[in-house]
C-alpha cells in the first residue's frame, strides 16, 4: 500500500524565469502547465480542526477537483504529514455535503501553479498575491539535493502552510484582507490608499 504521509518543503522565489531555468538545468520537466488553482478550507463551529491542527481542503485545479484531509503536522525541517486524498467530480455538490455535515468554509486562498518532476519528486511553482513560491515534495534526502541544485539553503525551508504565511503576511503588512485570494489582497490595498 502507497505511503499516505507527504513530505515537503516551500521556499520564496525571487525570480521565475531564474527558477524555470533552474529546473530545466536540474532535469525537471513540466508536468501541468501553469493553471489557476483555487483551495477552500472548512472546519467545524469552534475551530475543532484547526485546534487540532488538521485541514480539510476542497481544491479547485483548473477543471479537477478535489477533496483532501492532512493531519497534525510534525515539527523537523521538512513539514511531514499524513495525507489522504481523492478526487471529486463535482466540486460544487461536495460543498454543499460538507455544508450540510456542519461544516463551514473557514478561510479561501488562491494561486497559478505549474507542476515539474523529474521522475521522482515533484517541485511546484506557485504565483499568490502574497508573493512566489515553490513547493519540493517527495523523499526527505530527495528533497534536500534537489533544493541544493536549486541553489536553496536549508536556512530558507518553509514548513508553514499558506494559511499560516498569509497570517505572517498580514501582520507584516497590516493588510485587512480576510482570504489569501487576488481579488481581497487587491481591495484591501485600495482601502489603504
Amino acid at each position: 500500500m502507497a505511503s499516505n504521509t507527504e513530505i515537503e518543503i516551500k521556499f520564496r522565489v525571487d525570480n521565475l524565469r531564474g527558477m524555470t531555468r533552474k529546473l530545466r538545468m536540474a532535469g525537471f520537466h513540466v508536468e501541468t502547465k501553469r493553471t489557476h488553482e483555487m483551495n477552500t478550507l472548512y472546519d467545524l463551529p469552534g475551530e475543532t480542526l484547526r485546534n487540532r491542527k488538521e485541514l480539510l481542503r476542497l481544491r479547485n485545479y483548473g477543471k479537477e477537483w478535489k477533496l483532501t484531509h492532512k493531519s497534525k503536522s510534525k515539527a523537523a525541517s521538512h513539514s511531514s504529514r499524513e495525507e489522504l486524498e481523492t478526487s471529486v467530480s463535482d466540486g460544487k455538490k461536495m460543498d454543499l455535503i460538507l455544508r450540510a455535515l456542519g461544516y463551514a468554509p473557514s478561510f479561501r486562498y488562491e494561486k497559478f501553479r505549474a507542476e515539474w518532476t523529474d521522475g521522482k519528486g515533484q517541485v511546484v511553482v506557485d504565483q499568490t498575491p502574497i508573493g512566489d513560491f515553490c513547493e519540493i515534495e517527495g523523499p526527505s534526502r530527495w528533497i534536500d539535493k534537489t533544493a541544493k541544485k536549486l541553489g536553496v539553503d536549508k536556512a530558507n525551508y518553509i514548513t508553514t502552510n499558506y494559511a499560516g504565511l498569509f497570517s505572517e503576511w498580514r501582520t507584516e503588512t497590516k493588510s485587512n484582507a480576510e482570504e489569501m485570494t487576488f481579488k481581497a489582497i487587491s481591495r484591501a490595498k485600495q482601502k489603504r490608499r
